[in-house]
């Protein structure tokens, strides 16, 4: 073998080496070496060049020099060149992520390129997916803010055989939002602060948004003043500001705190409000049981009922106060522990039942004014506005009264009599019917035992009936009285004989018996 035929075979060897072995149907790098109007040369490392459509390529991968992946179409066409599609070599990659994409349920980019029937077409990296309409969460979306703008999706199923992709954007939404909330879950800390949006009010506090969580901000947390509704304090779609107080993990709860982060206003409240002072202040709430009055911006002071008056009782605290009303009052206690503070109207004025026992003495007779009724009694108001009340058994010696009002008038004067004086528990009993002498010893001498008596029907109870004997007086004939027949044939203003078979001077009673 001579030297040149031996250079000849090592030459032929090297560039042997140097060709790259090139399969049809399998992807390969290349470099772009010309740009052509229609077409791109491509180096692969074969002996020949390759070639690629210009329209496969995107605007910004056409540069001499760019290395890209490219699908082996023929090893040599009807030229001698390699036929190469980098379109196709992008969708077998592309094919291969959304498979691993699939397996593992990650998200995935893509852009919708058209709507259809049913719902959208997407291109996923030169695959084309179905994205169904019920799926898309694009209701309420215009078409021009959903095509040719990328999404990320989820994909829901893939056909290998058809390069079929089914999506859901409406999944991937899901998935990115727990995946926001599984990392916020970590971040928070109690006692930091955190930005937040009001996204619902219910009776009790307010849900607030954290960003991909939701924590409660409870009534009791809004504010170191007293409110009656968390709407008071925040709107749905407020922005606020609030520190996290708990944080529950396992359970999934967050409380939220508004008021901590301002300072309390009963750190030192026992140095700002002392026990006998007098204060100005206004009315903020009305309730049956008393007033609460607004000292500063988070420290109320309850006036109870009690306190307004030493001499009318209040039953409804609306009749005398409004809100808005500015009222004084005096500091009768002050609990930091149960944050209370316990005022009073009726200390600030000279407390009348303290001469009471010396101005009625029991036994005197006064002058009064009817103030009102209960089904037991009258309250008549004194000179000194202090009020007393005479029991329905004391209205009259004789006559059966069932309501006070049917005898009296309201605001009507009359003298009475005081029957005892309790001060401490504020109390007078009056009587009316002991301004006249007793009449039932006279009665009883005058109505004997079985002394008969022609009477009227004047009611009919369960247990008898109730016959008028003289004017204002009456007596009872128990049902075991009368004999059955006549008691049903009875009606009020029937006549009806009758005898005496008890007085009772004490009780002021007289009992009757209609039998022979």
């Amino acid at each position: 073998m001579t030297e040149n035929t031996t250079k000849k075979s090592e030459l032929e060897q090297l560039y042997n080496e140097s060709i790259k072995i090139i399969q049809e149907n399998k992807i390969v790098k290349g470099k772009i070496v010309s740009i052509k109007t229609k077409e791109v040369l491509v180096d692969v490392g074969f002996k020949s060049e390759g070639i690629v459509a210009i329209a496969e390529f995107n605007k910004d991968e056409v540069e001499i020099g760019k290395e890209l992946d490219f699908f082996v179409q023929s090893i040599e066409d009807e030229r001698g060149l390699i036929s190469l599609s980098h379109e196709k070599a992008r969708c077998m990659q592309g094919w291969d992520t959304i498979v691993k994409h699939s397996q593992d349920g990650s998200l995935l980019e893509g852009r919708p390129l058209k709507k259809v029937k049913g719902g959208f077409l997407v291109n996923l990296m030169g695959i084309e997916g179905f994205l169904p309409a019920s799926l898309s969460a694009f209701k309420g979306v215009q078409d021009r803010d959903i095509i040719g703008k990328t999404f990320k999706f989820k994909i829901i199923k893939i056909n290998k055989l058809r390069y079929g992709v089914i999506l859901s954007r409406r999944e991937a939404m899901r998935k990115e939002k727990d995946e926001v909330k599984g990392k916020l879950w970590q971040e928070l800390k109690p006692g930091e602060i955190y930005p937040g949006t009001v996204k619902a009010i219910t009776d009790f506090g307010a849900f607030i948004d954290l960003g991909g969580v939701d924590g409660l901000l409870h009534i009791t947390d809004m504010s170191w003043s007293r409110i009656a509704h968390p709407s008071e304090v925040v709107a749905v779609g407020d922005k606020i500001e609030v520190i996290l107080l708990n944080l529950d993990r396992e359970g999934g709860k967050i409380s939220l705190g508004l008021k901590q982060r301002f300072p309390d206003p009963w750190q030192d409240i026992e140095t700002k409000y002392t026990v006998g002072n007098k204060i100005k202040a206004k009315v903020v709430s009305i309730l049956p049981y008393g007033v609460f009055v607004e000292l500063e911006k988070g420290i109320e002071g309850l006036i109870h009922v009690s306190e307004i008056s030493w001499t009318k009782k209040i039953s409804n605290p609306n009749e005398v106060f409004a809100i808005g009303d500015m009222v004084e009052s005096q500091i009768l206690t002050v609990d930091k522990a149960s944050r209370r503070i316990a005022l009073s109207i009726k200390q600030l004025e000279q407390n009348p039942w303290v001469e009471a026992e010396f101005k009625y003495p029991v036994g005197t007779t006064v002058l009064g004014k009817v103030k009102g009724f209960t089904k037991y009694g009258v309250f008549v108001e004194l000179d000194s506005n202090l009020e007393g009340m005479i029991h329905i058994s004391d209205l009259s010696w004789t006559k059966r009264i069932a309501n006070p009002a049917d005898i009296l008038k309201k605001g009507q004067k009359l003298e009475v009599m005081v029957l005892s004086l309790d001060s401490q528990n504020q109390r007078i009993a009056l009587g009316l019917k002991q301004l006249q002498p007793n009449p039932w010893p006279q009665i009883a001498q005058k109505y004997k035992l079985d002394t008969g008596l022609e009477t009227e029907v004047v009611s009919i109870t369960d247990f008898g009936v109730f016959v008028k004997i003289e004017e204002d007086l009456e007596g009872l004939v128990f049902s075991n009285g009368i004999e059955p027949e006549q008691l049903k044939q009875l009606k009020p203003g029937d006549k009806i004989k009758v005898r005496v078979t008890r007085v009772d001077v004490e009780e002021g009673k007289i009992g009757l018996s209609a039998k022979v």
